[in-house]
């Protein structure tokens, strides 16, 4: 985990996790790797001498060598709709065998496998090398569903990984109380101090995590100091409860916990990282305990609506997940 901080769109959420629901629906072909391998969680991996019926297994998608005019193509529709900020097109272990260009199209569609009718350009055809990372920012804010990654003509790509955010329908707020960082309400950690044993976007999932790697987790501090985390809600809403839940985490969860709250304007992580240690506390310093939930209520400030989150741990260990629960408020009600 040490190394996802240096990633261009580490900041953003991988909207292609199969947790998410999110599924390779169609190729044109697939012969020689299976196109569902496009999305693993998993880094690509190459295992020297194994074979299938079909040739050299590779972990990826990979069509059959192009013998006529045209081009190969895979379609991935996205478990929760979102806006796109950056790919990236891994060709790691394919050598002789990577396509020489790619694009990507999105389109907004209900369908499974949508037609021609609304594919937009989302990357314009690109040159692509052997056994590498394409990190390529992306310039639309159009909410999609859908991606088209399109290959030119023809080979294997070991994984795409699409970087974004999620974008739920906020336009009939009703008052309900939600988690407000969750993902699937468009929650997201923008920058921490350190995850080298687990990542901060592991946060907000939902579920309990399934085990230590499933939760954010941070290297043994050996310096003066404490370890945090800067979330941004799905929307602003007033914070009544939270959920910290230290699950698997028994000889390396937190001392104690605090947050601090407030309503920003967005803006570059760094930045409001830098601004956010002089936030309102929102929950005072609280003991956590291993393996478990711990719900604070009573303990919450008032602060009224806010925008952003920081989580501090003391000094550092691991959080499986966190859960702020309360309710959207829409500008005109503060």
């Amino acid at each position: 985990m040490a190394a996802a901080a240096e990633q261009p769109f580490h900041q953003w959420v991988r909207l292609e996790q199969p947790r998410l629901g999110t599924r390779v629906v169609h190729a044109n072909d697939e012969f020689f790797a299976a196109k569902e391998r496009l999305i693993e969680p998993d880094e690509p991996v190459f295992i020297p001498g194994k074979y299938d019926d079909h040739g050299k297994w590779m972990d990826g998608w990979e069509s059959r060598r192009r013998r006529e005019p045209g081009h190969d193509y895979c379609i991935i529709r996205l478990g929760v709709p979102g806006i796109v900020r950056g790919v990236d097109i891994d060709t790691s272990h394919f050598t002789g065998n990577h396509p020489p260009a790619a694009s990507i199209d999105a389109c907004v569609s209900s369908d499974e496998v949508p037609d021609d009718a609304g594919w937009r350009p989302l990357i314009d055809k690109t040159e692509i090398r052997a056994n590498s990372h394409h990190y390529i920012a992306v310039e639309h804010e159009e909410i999609v569903t859908h991606l088209r990654l399109n290959i030119f003509p023809d080979g294997g790509v070991a994984r795409l990984r699409i970087f974004g955010e999620v974008r739920p329908d906020w336009s009939k707020l009703d008052g309900s109380r939600i988690d407000l960082v969750a993902l699937e309400n468009g929650g997201r950690a923008l920058v921490c101090s350190d995850e080298h044993f687990g990542s901060m976007h592991n946060l907000n999932l939902d579920g309990r995590g399934v085990n230590m790697g499933d939760g954010w987790e941070t290297a043994r501090r050996r310096t003066p100091g404490n370890d945090w985390v800067l979330l941004a809600l799905g929307h602003r809403g007033i914070i009544d409860e939270v959920l910290v839940d230290t699950a698997h985490f028994k000889g390396n969860y937190p001392d104690r916990v605090m947050l601090q709250a407030a309503a920003v304007t967005p803006a570059a992580p760094a930045k409001l990282a830098a601004a956010s240690v002089d936030w309102p506390v929102l929950l005072p310093e609280q003991r956590l305990g291993a393996d478990r939930e711990h719900r604070f209520s009573t303990e919450i400030r008032e602060l009224g609506p806010v925008t952003h989150v920081k989580l501090s741990i003391f000094p550092d260990g691991g959080v499986s997940r966190l859960r702020l629960f309360g309710r959207p408020v829409a500008d005109r009600d503060d």
